[in-house]
């Protein structure tokens, strides 16, 4: 039992790490402003296939870990991430059933709120004026959904973590 729940860790770390090198991968301007939160993706999908083991401890470790490398405001993501991640956990069996459309269109809003608390945070310090590209982000993050699922869903089986 502890040999699979240290695998299950090193799998989820393993997933959590790719999911910040695409965050923090260097990008055209053009393309920048379309890169979704790659690590509020995975962290959503982690918390809703193994809530018992992914939850808000890990959504705080990683939204620090985001701030320190993107280098925004020390505890902004880490707010916006356990907000979202405390939903998922909440709400993991309704999530699971929902059809991938709808399922969607949940990570859509969970996107959203992660934005709206990102950017409520960033107004704190000076305000700044939000337009739809600030949105493009989370439209992008809800069109990859679909793509994410299954990829992580295969290295979840492949593992055998349950």
């Amino acid at each position: 039992m502890l040999q699979n729940r240290t695998a299950t860790r090193l799998v989820v770390l393993a997933s959590l790490l790719s999911a910040m090198i695409l965050r923090i991968m260097p990008l055209p301007a053009e393309l920048f402003i379309y890169n979704p939160d790659w690590m509020l993706l995975f962290l959503i999908y982690w918390a809703i296939a193994i809530p018992e083991r992914v939850g808000v401890g890990y959504a705080w470790t990683m939204g620090l870990l985001s701030d320190v490398l993107t280098g925004r405001m020390l505890g902004q993501h880490a707010l916006a991430y356990s907000v979202v991640i405390f939903a998922c956990v909440k709400l993991h069996n309704r999530l699971r059933a929902y059809p991938l459309f709808q399922q969607t269109f949940a990570v859509l809003l969970l996107l959203f709120i992660s934005q709206i608390l990102i950017s409520w945070t960033q107004n704190i310090k000076s305000s700044i004026p939000f337009g739809f590209i600030y949105w493009l982000p989370s439209v992008v993050g809800a069109l990859v959904w679909p793509a994410i699922l299954p990829l992580l869903r295969l290295v979840r089986r492949a593992y055998n973590i349950a």
